[in-house]
């Protein structure tokens, strides 16, 4: 399985270990909480992608149970609530360029999800 690369990987980074990679199912999503701070853990076919779980619109922790989509090449997830579409590997609002969720590197160790978070 590849990993999407989410994120600049000259920071320094803590790896957190999320959950197994068969703990998410294809084509779907799950919150996790990493602090104060909740991202959303999605996985597609081949790639597993981390981003905030915070939607900027509804201000709710929703992102991780919205549908996935590929939408114009581009894979992503539509929110509950007011159905904004976020690229899972940049963050970006594809509806309002101006808006965007932090994206997060992902990798796997020992079929385990690992989603690192700048020091």
């Amino acid at each position: 399985m590849s990993m999407a690369s989410n994120a600049e990987r000259s920071e320094a980074l803590e790896w957190f270990d999320i959950a197994g990679v068969d703990d998410i199912i294809p084509g779907t999503g799950a919150p996790a909480r990493l602090g104060d701070k909740q991202i959303a853990v999605f996985r597609d076919k081949t790639n597993i992608y981390a981003i905030d779980n915070l939607d900027p619109f509804s201000d709710a922790n929703v992102l991780s149970r919205g549908l996935l989509a590929d939408m114009k090449g581009r894979i992503c997830v539509a929110s509950p609530v007011y159905k904004q579409h976020f690229c899972l590997k940049t963050g970006e609002c594809l509806e309002d360029a101006t808006v965007n969720v932090r994206a997060y590197p992902v990798t796997l160790r020992d079929e385990r999800i690992l989603v690192g978070i700048a020091e």
